[in-house]
């Protein structure tokens, strides 16, 4: 995927989102009866900011080296960006010195393979920011196997989730996971412009998967820490499960995902079903 200004592209996305009458412009405070853009002007941006025209248009062409904390700051506040959205904004206008930079990394500490083992009564998973599936309980294994491809060699979540026809139906919130997915990738790809694996695997996406493109395109950031989500199992039928998103200490690129049900629900019988040695897969 050509993104050759992830910032400009940011930018523009969400000056669309933000209408002149949310920032107290009338709409045609400007002399013009038909806008031809979606959201803010430039022009506009940039007068409530408090900064030039010329400067903010150098800034989202990618030409304006090194902004201020408090330029950014002042346009953060104008499109209303939320924390994880002012973090994704500095990081793309201020990338990182090269010694910062850091690969995800692609294995797991053998105590926390270990871990994993151990937790016997509800799935657990460790992924990287690309969602590159590194260990794996039994019940996770188990809960996954719909989308099958994950547990093998380079298995990836987005990329099941993109690419695999199955995906849909074993994501009961599909379309919701799928947001979710690309606005955590996109953070990512802010957080680690050099990760050439994370760029490889957005231009896979891009290309094999017109609703990941088109949410790309949307250019939203964000990070779930806990929620709950919905699969449906071919065996056990569909289960409710709460997941907490945990990074591991010294290695922040790597999360820790379990996911639990309710005490004495349908869902904490159907993974007792899933956990237990009778199981046959199917």
């Amino acid at each position: 995927m050509a993104e050759r200004n992830p910032l400009g592209e940011f930018l523009q996305s969400r000056r669309a989102r933000i209408s002149p009458e949310q920032v107290g412009l009338r709409a045609g405070a400007s002399g013009r009866t038909r806008r031809r853009v979606a959201g803010l002007r430039r022009e506009e941006l940039a007068q409530l900011a408090g900064i030039s025209v010329e400067y903010y248009q150098r800034l989202e062409q990618g030409r304006a080296n090194h902004p201020s904390d408090e330029v950014l700051d002042s346009i953060a506040e104008v499109l209303r960006l939320d924390d994880t959205e002012r973090g994704y904004l500095r990081r793309l206008a201020n990338p990182p010195r090269a010694r910062e930079r850091r690969s995800a990394p692609t294995a797991v500490r053998p105590q926390l393979r270990r871990m994993l083992d151990l937790v016997d009564k509800v799935p657990a998973v460790i992924i990287t920011d690309r969602f590159d599936v590194l260990a794996a309980n039994l019940l996770a294994r188990r809960l996954f196997e719909p989308i099958s491809n994950i547990l093998h060699d380079n298995g990836n979540l987005a990329r099941a989730l993109f690419l695999e026809p199955a995906a849909r139906e074993f994501y009961v919130e599909w379309e919701d996971v799928a947001a979710a997915t690309v606005a955590a990738l996109r953070l990512a790809a802010g957080n680690h412009p050099e990760d050439a694996e994370l760029t490889a695997l957005i231009d896979e996406l891009s290309t094999g998967s017109t609703v990941f493109d088109q949410l790309w395109a949307d250019g939203d950031v964000a990070v779930r820490t806990y929620g709950a989500k919905n699969f449906r199992h071919p065996a056990v039928g569909v289960l409710t499960l709460n997941y907490e998103n945990l990074e591991l200490p010294g290695d922040l690129r790597q999360r820790l995902v379990t996911l639990s049900p309710d005490a004495a629900t349908a869902t904490e019988a159907a993974l007792q079903v899933l956990g237990s040695e009778t199981y046959i897969s199917r």
